[in-house]
């Protein structure tokens, strides 16, 4: 039997479908990995934004991630939001020793901010410096480093700054930019500078890519894939979802995972 990795995904859920655990679940499962999951916060959302947003109780979200690394132990993490510093700072101390993919939720697709500042300035913190790879959209790039990104030249720089907070690696995504085209800049520990050059796509049906992203590159790491391939192939897959989408929803429809 073919290896297959174990993924832990801790992130929120999606009532919807498109984003958060659901989008997680899908996509490891469709590169054969085995999603285990951490709950932290629930939402009530749709295509059209978040309704509103119910964050775990500390207790139980840490019993999650207790279940999972007494008994089945993670090839690779992925963390995506987070809604309460305490579990951050849990998180931090008790999971480090895993590969961890981070996906810095802030903003959705939609435009709704989804944490506070304190939750913000928690993550940069405690969670970016543990992490093997950080994957910020423009906006949470934005955030992260206090400055303005206005075009490719800002986005290496940024990528630079947030490799300094003690990441391992930084992809800066391009998707919310306002080219034609999607530059994804990956800098890495060494000083390699790399661009994922792609076409965008002119559709609504992109919630939950940030997501789907970060999942699927989690995944192709946790299957031995070399970071750069396990971006490039996940850059394909989410261009590809987008493609087929099946135009769910009056909003930012899903994109198609399978």
């Amino acid at each position: 039997m073919s290896f297959i990795p174990k993924v832990l995904i801790i992130a929120g859920s999606d009532s919807g479908g498109g984003a958060g655990i659901q989008a997680d679940i899908k996509t490891t499962s469709f590169f054969k990995g085995y999603a285990m999951t951490v709950v932290t916060a629930i939402t009530a959302q749709n295509t059209i934004g978040v309704q509103s947003i119910y964050p775990l109780p500390k207790q139980i979200v840490i019993d999650q991630i207790n279940s999972i690394n007494s008994d089945l132990s993670p090839d690779v993490i992925k963390i995506g939001m987070l809604a309460d510093e305490e579990i951050i700072e849990y998180i931090s101390t008790n999971i480090s020793k895993h590969k961890i993919v981070l996906d810095p939720v802030m903003v959705a697709t939609s435009g709704d901010v989804l944490v506070s500042d304190e939750v913000i300035t928690s993550i940069k913190n405690n969670l970016v410096s543990k992490s093997f790879l950080i994957t910020p959209n423009i906006h949470e790039a934005e955030i992260l480093n206090e400055k303005k990104i206005n075009n490719l030249d800002d986005q290496i720089d940024a990528g630079k700054k947030l490799l300094k907070l003690g990441c391992k690696n930084v992809l800066v995504k391009g998707g919310h930019g306002n080219s034609d085209n999607i530059s994804d800049v990956l800098i890495t520990s060494n000083g390699d500078e790399h661009i994922f050059e792609s076409k965008k796509i002119n559709s609504t049906n992109t919630h939950g890519t940030g997501c789907s992203l970060a999942s699927a590159i989690a995944t192709n790491i946790g299957l031995g894939i070399n970071l750069k391939d396990s971006i490039r192939i996940s850059i394909e897959y989410v261009q590809n979802g987008i493609r087929k989408a099946p135009n769910f929803g009056s909003g930012n429809g899903p994109i198609r995972h399978f």
